[in-house]
C-alpha cells in the first residue's frame, strides 16, 4: 500500500481495545489475538477427536465437537458444552489455543464436548452472542430425543443427557451463567453443573482490586461497546450481583464450580458470586478454587504449566463428581 493509499480516511483507525482489536473509520475491524484457524482432527498427542457443525446456516452459527479416545464404541459420557472466552469480541472454537484447550479438557475430563462459536461485537453487538448460545444449547439438547432428524451421531451414540454441564473461561463464563439462568425458567430443560473460570462479571461500584483505576480502566469499556443498546454496567447479564437482577435462586442446576486466580482483576467479583449464590437460597452445591500468583486466563497463555494442568484436573474431577461434595 503506497503513501497516499494508506493515508485515506477509510483507512484511518476509529477506535482500539488493545490488545483484542482495532476498528477502522471504513467499519473494518481487525483483530490481534485468537486469529488464526486450526482444522478439526484427531489429536495425536491426546487421541481426542473432532469435528465442526454447522448449527444454523441463517444466523452462520456453529460449532467444534470433540470426543475423547473411547475405551467402549457404546460409552454414554457427560456433555459439555463450552463458550470461549474474549470480551465478546476476539476468539473461536477454531483457533489454536481453544482449540488445544478443550483437547486437554475432553481428554482429562472422558466427557463429550462441543465448543460454541457464536457471533462477536461489534459486528453483532450483545445480545447476539447469547442468541447464538441458546440456540447451540437448544440444538445440543435436542439431541437427547431418538427420533431427532439430520442428528449428530456423536451426540446421540455417546452422550449421557443426564449429565450436562455447561462452562466456560471470561466472557465465555458469563455466557454459560446467563444460559444456566434461562434454562433455570425453562420447565423440562436438565442441566447438571455449571463450571466458571475466571468469569467475566463486572459493576458500575468498585469493589476490592477494581479500585487501582488502571486496572479497571481495562475492563470498564467492554460491556459498553460490547452492548451499546444497554452500556449500563449494571445490566444484570453483566452484574449478576446488581440490585435489580433476577435471584440467583432460579440458577438452573445443581453443582457450580467458579474458578478464580489472585492476580486477576476479575478475582473479587468471582469471590461475591460464589458468596451471592451460596447465601441466595439456591438449592445446590458451590465451591470456588482459586490460583496463588496468577492471572486472568493464564493457562491459555501457559497450557503446559503445572497451574495449568491442576485447573484441567479441577475441572475433570468437577465433571465426573457423583456426588456432590459435602458443606
Amino acid at each position: 500500500m503506497s503513501a497516499i493509499e494508506s493515508s485515506k480516511p477509510e483507512s484511518e483507525i476509529d477506535h482500539e481495545f488493545l490488545p483484542c482489536l482495532t476498528v477502522y473509520k471504513d467499519g473494518r475491524v481487525e483483530r490481534h489475538i485468537f486469529t488464526d484457524f486450526i482444522p478439526a482432527s484427531v489429536d495425536p498427542k491426546t487421541g481426542v477427536s473432532s469435528k465442526d457443525v454447522v448449527i444454523s446456516p441463517e444466523s452462520s452459527v456453529s460449532a467444534r465437537i470433540f470426543l475423547p479416545d473411547l475405551i467402549h464404541t457404546n460409552q454414554k459420557l457427560p456433555l459439555l458444552i463450552y463458550f470461549h472466552g474474549g470480551a465478546f469480541c476476539v476468539g473461536s472454537p477454531f483457533n489454536s489455543v481453544y482449540h488445544h484447550h478443550l483437547n486437554s479438557i475432553v481428554a482429562e475430563s472422558n466427557v463429550v464436548a462441543v465448543s460454541v462459536d457464536y457471533r462477536l461485537a461489534p459486528e453483532h453487538p450483545i445480545p447476539a452472542c447469547y442468541d447464538d448460545s441458546w440456540a447451540a444449547l437448544q440444538w445440543a439438547l435436542s439431541h437427547s430425543a431418538a427420533e431427532k432428524e439430520e442428528a449428530e451421531p456423536w451426540l446421540t451414540n455417546h452422550a449421557n443427557f443426564d449429565r450436562v454441564f455447561l462452562a466456560g473461561d471470561s466472557a465465555g463464563a458469563n455466557i454459560a451463567h446467563n444460559m444456566a439462568m434461562r434454562m433455570g425458567a425453562e420447565p423440562g430443560l436438565k442441566l447438571l453443573g455449571l463450571a466458571l473460570v475466571h468469569p467475566y462479571f463486572w459493576g458500575s461500584e468498585p469493589i476490592g482490586s477494581e479500585a487501582d483505576q488502571n486496572q479497571k480502566a481495562s475492563v470498564d469499556r467492554f460491556w459498553p461497546y460490547a452492548c451499546p443498546s444497554n452500556p449500563d454496567n449494571d445490566d444484570p447479564r453483566i452484574n449478576p450481583m446488581a440490585a435489580n437482577a433476577p435471584s440467583l435462586v432460579e440458577l438452573g442446576c445443581t453443582r457450580v464450580l467458579v474458578h478464580v486466580a489472585a492476580e486477576d482483576v476479575l478475582r473479587d467479583r468471582g469471590w461475591l458470586y460464589y458468596e451471592a449464590l451460596s447465601r441466595s437460597g439456591w438449592m445446590g452445591t458451590v465451591e470456588i478454587r482459586e490460583t496463588e500468583e496468577e492471572g486472568h486466563c493464564f493457562y491459555l497463555q501457559k497450557p503446559e504449566s503445572m497451574k495449568a494442568s491442576e485447573l484441567v484436573t479441577c475441572l475433570a474431577l468437577f465433571l465426573n463428581r457423583e456426588r456432590p461434595p459435602l458443606p
